[in-house]
């Protein structure tokens, strides 16, 4: 097993991962490869493979673990990697996955917080499993994610307060959709080796001026660019009208980019000439030609918005040189 000392994670922008297929359904590994390039070319300072937007419940678990070595030897140490270990079912087999995906080289584990205990259970029944989770899976680094699927179960500032002096906890996607909370949440961790990675784009800025860590978001699959720029800006008071802009166009475009998610993203690094197909194994409503009109029109505000920021767009033939 690797060697686990458990190390923050960089700021900044960490994707969450899309899995390209091929019309067959197959993983697409060449586009994978370069669509782990892209991301880094980019500017992400870390990646988060085997997530909702990598499609991960419609993967099988050998899947899980061959696409997840994969972005671990594709990026070559160049960032770290972490990667969701837990699909439900009694917390001893959870911790055995947990230890089989963190031999994959990965810097730690993703739990999905509403797989470790039933949206009727209280949150003593949840700590109660995590701390047996932490008990079973050694000293390897865990992190957390509000996932939507199969419901949200949130993890409140009192939860963290909890479970961080384990000091095995360094990474959490939060969803809250709240600020305040996740305000507490960032004070609840601030003496540990502990980020939190904003999900929500409406409060982007609120959370990094908070503290966050950075953000996770599937805008991160559509406008990279735009998100990297405001982890790197969004303290600059000298550019308050440009963070201001930023933060409008991702508030704007909300409702449009969870469409047809995650095609619609495929769709839209398509379109810049990612060779990435738009086949989906994830159930979702169709990308029909109205949201890809949609979906034109907002590219053109961002690549127009972008130019006035001078943020130079990497260019996919970069990447396939």
């Amino acid at each position: 097993m690797p060697s686990s000392s458990v190390e923050s994670l960089p700021r900044g922008f960490i994707p969450v991962m899309l899995t390209p297929f091929q019309e067959t359904g197959a993983v697409d590994y060449p586009a994978l490869a370069q669509l782990v390039d892209f991301y880094l070319e980019i500017g992400a300072t870390g990646l988060f493979a085997n997530c909702l937007s990598s499609e991960m419940y419609e993967l099988t678990e050998d899947e899980r673990l061959e696409i997840t070595r994969f972005v671990v030897e594709q990026t070559a140490g160049r960032v770290p990697v972490v990667a969701t270990g837990t699909f439900g079912g009694p917390i001893a087999r959870q911790a055995e996955f947990v230890k089989r995906i963190y031999e994959t080289g990965i810097q730690a584990v993703i739990v999905i917080t509403s797989l470790i205990a039933d949206e009727d259970e209280s949150d003593a029944v949840f700590l109660e499993r995590m701390h047996e989770l932490i008990d079973r899976t050694d000293d390897i680094p865990l992190g957390f994610y509000e996932c939507p699927v199969p419901y949200k179960r949130l993890i409140s500032a009192d939860i963290l307060n909890d479970l961080l002096p384990t000091g095995r906890l360094i990474y959490h996607k939060d969803t809250c959709l709240d600020d305040a909370e996740v305000a507490r949440r960032i004070a609840a961790g601030a003496d540990y080796r502990f980020g939190l990675y904003d999900a929500y784009m409406v409060n982007a800025v609120s959370s990094l001026r908070a503290g966050a860590a950075g953000l996770s978001c599937i805008q991160g699959n559509e406008f990279p660019e735009l998100i990297v720029w405001l982890c790197d800006n969004f303290n600059n008071t000298a550019r308050q009208s440009d963070i201001d802009r930023v933060q409008q166009f991702f508030v704007d475009c909300m409702d449009l980019v969870h469409s047809a998610y995650p095609t619609i993203a495929k769709y839209t690094l398509q379109k810049r000439g990612l060779p990435i197909s738009l086949y989906t194994r994830r159930e979702v409503g169709p990308l029909t030609a109205e949201l890809q009109r949609e979906m034109d029109a907002l590219i053109e505000t961002a690549n127009e918005l972008q130019a006035s920021l001078g943020i130079e767009p990497v260019l996919v033939e970069k990447l396939v040189e």
